[in-house]
């Protein structure tokens, strides 16, 4: 131990009272310094806080960059303004819904469904989150759906062709 300093603490009779049942005489002084140091190690330093805090920032900043950069090359492989409806894909399933509409330019839930062999509930629930997740990369849906009729077809999904490259 470094060298030992001398504090006086002004406390509670009856904290004192308890202290002198519970800590024999010649342990108190050792007892409350263990206190203390238990007490210091729960709490966190200030300049520590600050540092991470500013590290933490200075992360955000850097991950924001990168994402503008990834962005910005994902929009290279395609035509500025342009995005592949495919990135909007999670897994097989979401891939070979993109197929389709691609393939057919748009289709209803049940013939998707149909097509993947799969609930029709499934399926409209995953094109809804591609169209949220797209809508909020890009700021306008790649599939969109749509309740009228087009091309023959009523209450359809269609692929936005104006903001993809196929």
């Amino acid at each position: 131990m470094d060298e030992v300093k001398v504090i006086s603490a002004k406390i509670p009779e009856e904290v004192y009272k308890e202290m002198i049942l519970r800590v024999p005489e010649g342990d108190r002084s050792s007892f409350i310094r263990d206190a203390i140091m238990e007490k210091l190690q729960k709490t966190p330093k200030p300049d520590k806080i600050l540092e991470l805090e500013e590290r933490f920032s200075n992360m955000e900043k850097e991950f924001a960059e990168i994402k503008k950069y990834l962005a910005d090359l994902e929009m290279l492989t395609y035509e500025r303004g342009k995005a592949n409806p495919h990135t909007f894909a999670l897994d097989d399933l979401d891939h070979k819904m993109v197929d389709y509409l691609v393939h057919y330019k748009g289709g209803t839930t049940p013939e998707i469904a149909e097509y993947l062999k799969t609930n029709r509930w499934l399926v409209l629930n995953r094109l809804r989150r591609l169209q949220k997740t797209s809508r909020k990369q890009l700021g306008k849906p790649v599939i969109d759906y749509y309740p009228g009729e087009k091309s023959g077809k009523k209450k359809a999904w269609w692929i936005n062709e104006e903001l993809t490259e196929t």
